[in-house]
């Protein structure tokens, strides 16, 4: 569809974890990225993007705001390309409704709006979430394989007060049909639980995710984790993009595994981590669900393994001091 050079995207919430991934590899790839970040003055947000490859000649950083109406228009304006990544990532709100759900979907409208006033745009990318796939009345047993058909339920999501899959389904239910009536080409990426290495030097919800399986102090809800690459979930958004023939919705996958089998992948790669055993290390492992690939490998992702990810991840984040041992 079109290849780098010379043309100009846009990344709104660039300082995020998939986001700044993004930042790097369509630097990599020669566009030039115009990112959105809601306080460009602080260092801790923007400097790992400043030192990327490319960002100097390249890379211009933007003031947004998700709820403020217009706010996207300046930065849209002229771009080929929107990557919309912004939207808040953690499970438990006070009040969901002002912390999750209207930034995410008021945030995503807003950002539609903007796209929808100039025609230089081709594509619009939104970076949706398994959450908006997953959570529906149909049980997920082994059996099952959850693909781009499944649409998360937004009235199962609040009577069980899953607030996060409720915004990422209310969110995306909205893009679509305001893409739909305003002829926009988008298209929406559903990744799972992303781990990989870090850019930025600030932990992240998956990254305390991780930690947190580590020192003990999480058992997940369901005895499962839909695990998937940040690289691959970086370089899907950009070939979706690239891809003409690419459309709808990519569940990005890479590999479905209980909480216990995580944590024997984790002690094996790095035993100083878990100097004691517990007994519920033991436990046999749950069967669970899988989630189809095949959309996503006819983007070339080729899923990297997720030894490799937890591997890259933990000696990131030993690297950027956010772990010791």
């Amino acid at each position: 569809m079109m290849s780098g050079t010379e043309k100009v995207v846009c990344v709104t919430g660039a300082s995020g974890y998939i986001a700044s991934w993004l930042v790097k590899l369509l630097l990599q790839r020669g566009y030039n990225v115009k990112a959105t970040v809601r306080d460009p003055n602080d260092p801790k947000k923007t400097d790992h993007l400043l030192a990327l490859d490319g960002a100097k000649e390249r890379l211009k950083l933007f003031k947004a705001n998700l709820l403020e109406e217009g706010s996207f228009d300046s930065v849209v304006d002229d771009c080929v390309g929107v990557f919309h990544t912004a939207s808040p990532v953690f499970l438990a709100a006070s009040d969901p409704q002002a912390e999750l759900i209207d930034p995410a979907v008021k945030g995503t409208l807003n950002v539609l709006k903007s796209c929808s006033k100039f025609s230089s745009i081709k594509r619009v990318i939104v970076t949706s979430s398994i959450a908006a796939i997953m959570c529906s009345r149909k049980p997920l047993t082994p059996d099952v394989i959850l693909d781009e058909t499944w649409f998360s339920d937004p009235v199962t999501c609040e009577e069980s007060k899953l607030w996060y899959m409720l915004s990422k389904t209310l969110a995306e239910e909205a893009a679509w049909k305001f893409a739909k009536e305003n002829g926009i080409d988008m298209i929406t990426m559903n990744p799972g639980l992303v781990i990989g290495p870090l850019l930025q030097s600030t932990t992240t919800f998956s990254v305390d995710t991780i930690l947190n399986l580590i020192n003990g102090s999480y058992s997940s809800y369901d005895g499962s984790y839909r695990f998937v690459d940040i690289r691959d979930v970086a370089n899907a958004h950009i070939q979706a993009f690239e891809t003409p023939s690419a459309s709808g919705r990519y569940c990005l996958v890479g590999r479905v595994t209980s909480h216990s089998e995580t944590l024997k992948i984790l002690r094996e790669l790095f035993p100083a981590l878990f100097p004691t055993q517990k007994p519920e290390d033991d436990k046999p492992s749950v069967p669970t669900f899988k989630v189809s690939q095949e959309k996503a490998r006819s983007l070339g992702i080729n899923f990297i393994p997720l030894e490799v990810s937890l591997k890259d991840m933990i000696e990131s984040l030993k690297e950027k001091g956010l772990l010791s041992f």
